[in-house]
């Protein structure tokens, strides 16, 4: 999975890359110090692991992880060439889903791009910047179709969607807001359009405002409810987040951290929240296979059958799928941890085909070569 952190020039969005990935990315005081995109992989804590891992002594452990990229700050005027222009739009293409840092803090050391702390003017200026790169998409996209339009009548389908999208955006409205069918919704998706990719705002907020839970947190700042306000009309989500805090947790190990976000009453890191933000937002899921050689998290879609969450693991698993053998991550708990005492309760299933592998399930699949 790759997230792409955006956002104007010195909204925090470098200083929360650094603090979740541990990149060392230049964060500086002034707009572009980000240039190129810079790199993190975040392995996805998961405690199911990590048991798992002691019970059967693996020698090897391996969690999912998440790939972050920290794209230079945005501003008017990028679809036109202003600040990096293109170099934005460009990176922005080959994330799965946006973390749209907005700046919800006041701070006089720190200058805004426009000169004053308005989240959701920020939040339009990206979007609008997006809209007039997907507007040039979409008309050259209808322009190819239309000519051949004379040799392929099948081809006015497409182009009445295309037109259709153009017009919608051309509102000032995300393509993501779209109200579209599964067959619509999967050529849409084909067009790789840059506001049709799922949103996490991520409210950044001063220290006095992170404490409590995402749905707590910032519960009295106006800027962060104007966000969520605004999120609420596209369906897209919104964590709540400091970046000066999670700076000072990076520099803390475990224990150190655990107190820390109790003195402040936070009950999880930024981290954590966007985790849970963009597996929620993908619909993705987690299983887990496990034994004395390794113990490890594969992550897929949710409603994934069970051949098919076998190919992650390897093609041949999928060819020559037979059954999973299954059990549920907490079963296997309430059975002490052994599969054994599972077994006896007729825990322990065999799937077949038309499985639905669910989060936490643990699975042996049995295939032919």
């Amino acid at each position: 999975m790759k997230l792409g952190i955006v956002g104007l020039p010195n909204v925090g969005k470098s200083t929360l890359f650094n603090a979740i990935t541990k990149a060392g990315a230049e964060a500086a005081n002034y707009p572009f110090c980000t240039i190129e995109p810079n790199v993190g992989v975040v392995t996805v804590p998961d405690e199911r692991v990590t048991t798992l891992s002691e019970i059967y002594h693996s020698k090897k452990t391996i969690y999912t992880t998440i790939e972050f990229c920290d794209i230079a700050g945005q501003v008017k005027g990028a679809s036109r060439g202003e600040g990096l222009g293109n170099k934005f739009l460009g990176h922005i293409r080959e994330v799965d889903a946006i973390v749209h840092v907005v700046r919800c803090f006041e701070d006089p050391n720190v200058v805004h791009v426009d000169g004053q702390i308005d989240p959701v003017s920020d939040i339009e200026t990206i979007n609008m910047e997006l809209i007039m790169s997907d507007m040039e998409v979409l008309e050259r996209r209808i322009t190819k179709a239309t000519k051949m339009l004379k040799g392929d009548k099948s081809l006015q389908k497409e182009i009445d969607l295309l037109n259709r999208i153009n017009e919608f955006i051309g509102e000032g409205k995300v393509a993501r807001m779209m109200e579209l069918d599964d067959d619509e919704a999967a050529f849409v998706k084909s067009l790789d359009l840059l506001t049709y990719k799922p949103v996490i705002y991520a409210a950044n907020v001063a220290e006095e405002d992170a404490a409590g839970d995402n749905e707590t947190a910032g519960a009295n700042n106006p800027y962060v409810q104007a966000v969520k306000e605004y999120a609420a009309k596209e369906g897209s989500e919104v964590v709540v987040i400091s970046a000066k805090v999670e700076a000072e947790l990076a520099e803390l190990d475990d224990e150190e951290r655990e107190m820390f976000l109790e003195e402040l009453g936070i009950t999880e890191s930024g981290l954590e929240k966007l985790i849970k933000s963009s597996y929620s937002l993908l619909n993705l899921i987690s299983f887990i296979t496990t034994g004395e050689d390794e113990t490890r998290a594969w992550t897929i879609k949710r409603g994934t059958l069970a051949p098919q969450a076998a190919g992650k693991i390897h093609t041949d698993f999928e060819k020559g799928f037979i059954r999973s053998e299954t059990i549920a991550y907490d079963k296997l708990m309430e059975a002490g941890g052994k599969l054994s005492a599972a077994k006896e309760h007729g825990w322990l299933r065999s799937e077949g085909k038309e499985y639905e592998v669910k989060d936490g399930d643990i699975c042996h699949f049995l295939f032919n070569v």
